[in-house]
């Protein structure tokens, strides 16, 4: 069994930062893609950023330049760091991996977390 559990969100006023983590649990050998998504009350889930196994990271334009992303392999967990926060950023972030290849040499495929709330408001 493989889980994800975000942590990291809160209640920042505008201009704040946080950074938000993924720490993937269980018999893990590998792990693929790392996304992370949020929703906003009353619109769809959208894709924020994405780190590759090979350090290649994609964000979303409307977060360039003041979101990244890091990995800390030794932990399984994978971090976004949130600069210059603005209140539409407001969301429940969750983290996504694409696929996890476990140590029984199984492949377990689109594991999500639970999320956390960020909300951004002075």
């Amino acid at each position: 069994q493989v889980q994800l559990v975000e942590s990291g969100g809160g209640l920042v006023p505008p201009g704040g930062s946080l950074r938000l983590s993924c720490a993937a649990s269980g018999s893990i050998r590998s792990i693929g893609v790392t996304n992370w998504y949020r929703q906003a009350p009353g619109k769809q889930r959208e894709l924020v950023a994405s780190l590759t196994t090979s350090g290649i990271t994609n964000t979303a334009d409307s977060v360039k330049g003041r979101f990244t992303l890091s990995r800390d392999n030794a932990k399984n967990t994978v971090y976004l760091s949130m600069n210059t926060l603005k209140p539409e950023d407001t969301a429940v972030y969750y983290c996504n991996v694409d696929q996890v290849r476990t140590t029984e040499n199984q492949n377990i495929y689109s594991i999500w977390g639970h999320g956390t709330q960020v909300t951004v408001s002075s």
